[in-house]
């Protein structure tokens, strides 16, 4: 049997940009309907509000979605919370793996950080070219660049590729507890993963994101009544204070990496000597090694408690994996750089401290380039802005780095 014909032409960055230029006012009009939804992390009537338009512009594009409606979760009282749903959507290319086609992963999220009432009290504006509004750019504009550059490519006919795969997840703002398994089962699948939060307020794209790990250390010392025999205690407190200091320490040990303790909790009375404490603290490092690295002095600072009859036990509560920059992370940068350039600008790329979706995709193994919404800033505060004069650009860039990533004698 035959390979699938190529025999039509790839359209080129420059071929795209008119057509994103002309999505502009129905991006604007769909970005203010979205901003007018209270989306917060948990608010899930509004996150699935904003799921319900999603999944209708996808179907439209001739995507099977699945909606995956997650258990309940861990609030930050420890109570169960719901959450909205999550989407995972399909769409089969022209081309098999076998012939060459690549499996492409688009991953935004629905959620805020905003309380319901924000949108109603800061509801959408435009200024000029720029966008005010809770999430304007956090993640609703680039969640509608995603849509709009899948809905450029459907009318220009382009499915040279094995499959694309849209991913909406309801609660990235609060680390992802719900929908982490689906978003790296879907990973797993894929060969290249686009990162759909907005650019850097220089126009940058994100190459690199730090991963997080939060630990906590519980100090178990011996009470003993504080006025008439001290002597036969053990100070948990005091041996958690002596901690902290060394913990701190470890900041400036190596390069790109901190260690934050942020909670710190002792003992009950004042006439008591203190028989527990408690720390939490959160280690963000570049690389999944100096995770591991920091861990070990961790441990090592906690196997030798300051407070003779003290005692510390070290527990890793969670762990987001680094996004490292990669060679193939590297290759499809390059092919970002070609086409804005094909586009008329010029495109950088940065690390960046913060964590996301993408982090847990570059876990599973997944080369991932991130930022790829337009340019935005000022997210989690009512300063909150997108500069809506990017978006055609970053429209035809996204569309034309789909059509370069997903044929494997493309340009990446």
């Amino acid at each position: 049997m035959s390979a699938p014909s190529r025999q039509r032409p790839r359209p080129r960055p420059a071929d795209l940009l008119g057509p994103a230029r002309s999505r502009l006012e129905r991006y604007l009009h769909d970005l203010a309907g979205l901003v007018a939804i209270d989306s917060g992390s948990y608010s899930p009537d509004g996150v699935n509000r904003v799921a319900d338009r999603v999944e209708a512009s996808l179907t439209s594009l001739g995507f099977a979605v699945e909606r995956i409606r997650p258990p309940a979760a861990a609030g930050p009282s420890c109570d169960a919370v719901r959450t909205g749903d999550v989407l995972v959507a399909r769409k089969a290319g022209r081309l098999s793996v076998a012939d060459g086609g690549r499996r492409i992963l688009l991953a935004a999220h629905m959620d805020t950080v905003f309380e319901d009432g924000t949108a109603a009290e800061r509801p959408f504006t435009l200024d000029g070219t720029r966008a005010h509004g809770p999430g304007v750019s956090d993640d609703k504009g680039g969640l509608l660049a995603g849509l709009a550059a899948l809905d450029l490519l459907h009318e220009q006919g382009v499915a040279e590729y094995a499959e694309l795969v849209f991913l909406a997840t309801p609660d990235e703002e609060i680390g992802s507890p719900v929908s982490k398994a689906v978003t790296e089962q879907v990973a797993r699948e894929v060969d290249y993963a686009l990162g759909l939060e907005c650019a850097r307020e220089n126009g940058d794209l994100v190459i690199a994101r730090k991963g997080v790990a939060d630990f906590r250390l519980t100090v178990t010392g011996r009470a003993a009544h504080a006025g008439i025999e001290p002597e036969r205690g053990a100070n948990a407190a005091l041996a958690a204070a002596h901690l902290v200091v060394a913990l701190q320490a470890l900041n400036g040990r190596w390069d790109g990496v901190t260690v934050n303790v942020g909670v710190v909790r002792a003992g009950h009375r004042p006439n008591i000597v203190c028989a527990e404490a408690e720390l939490r603290l959160e280690v963000r490092a570049a690389t999944a090694a100096d995770v591991r690295t920091v861990r070990r002095a961790i441990e090592d600072a906690a196997a030798c408690p300051a407070v003779p009859g003290t005692a510390v036990t070290v527990e890793q509560l969670d762990d987001c994996p680094p996004m490292e920059a990669t060679a193939a992370s590297h290759r499809m940068f390059a092919a970002a750089e070609r086409s804005a350039a094909a586009l008329g600008f010029t495109l950088g790329a940065t690390a960046t401290g913060g964590v996301g979706d993408a982090n847990l995709i570059a876990g599973a193994g997944v080369p991932v380039l991130d930022g790829l919404g337009p340019v935005g800033g000022a997210d989690h505060s009512p300063q909150e802005w997108l500069d809506t004069a990017t978006v055609p650009q970053r429209i035809a860039l996204l569309a034309s780095l789909i059509v370069a990533l997903g044929d494997s004698g493309g340009d990446a």
